[in-house]
């Protein structure tokens, strides 16, 4: 009796080369937080860490090996950001980088809109600033 095999479908790190992908990305991608405004007080002076963090994170998120969770345990994006203050401002900017650093890489158009829509995604969730009323307070928001 014959089984056929199925096809193994390939990760987004394998699709993209491995971890030199995934290093180069955020050394692109920290290029433009290191001169931005906005951002560049949220990081401390030295970027190495954070550049390693978020590529080993990258790299075991799309398929990876998983050397972040080695080191770092599980991810907690959301815990790991807290201390941030991140408004949609800081979210766009934090984009605008991270779009540009993926614009300057060759990547399929599938693997693109792939990790575009999860830096969407991802930095949405980070959001912890909401804008103030125009009265300066939160509104209320009815029960029912």
């Amino acid at each position: 009796m014959w089984q056929y095999a199925r096809p193994v479908e390939e990760s987004v790190y394998e699709q993209v080369g491995g971890q030199e992908f995934f290093d180069q990305l955020v050394e692109r991608f920290y290029q433009g937080v290191a001169v931005d405004e906005l951002l560049r007080p949220l990081y401390p002076d030295d970027l190495g860490p954070a550049r390693k963090h978020l590529a080993q994170f990258l790299a075991q998120y799309w398929g990876g090996p998983p050397y972040y969770s080695a080191e770092r345990g599980h991810p907690r994006l959301r815990m790991r950001h807290a201390p941030f203050v991140i408004g949609v401002d800081e979210r766009d900017a934090w984009m605008r980088h991270m779009r540009a650093a993926l614009a300057a890489c060759e990547l399929p158009e599938s693997t693109r809109i792939a990790m575009v829509d999860y830096f969407e995604s991802a930095s949405m969730h980070l959001i912890n600033k909401q804008p103030p009323t125009p009265s300066g307070t939160f509104r209320k928001l009815p029960l029912s």
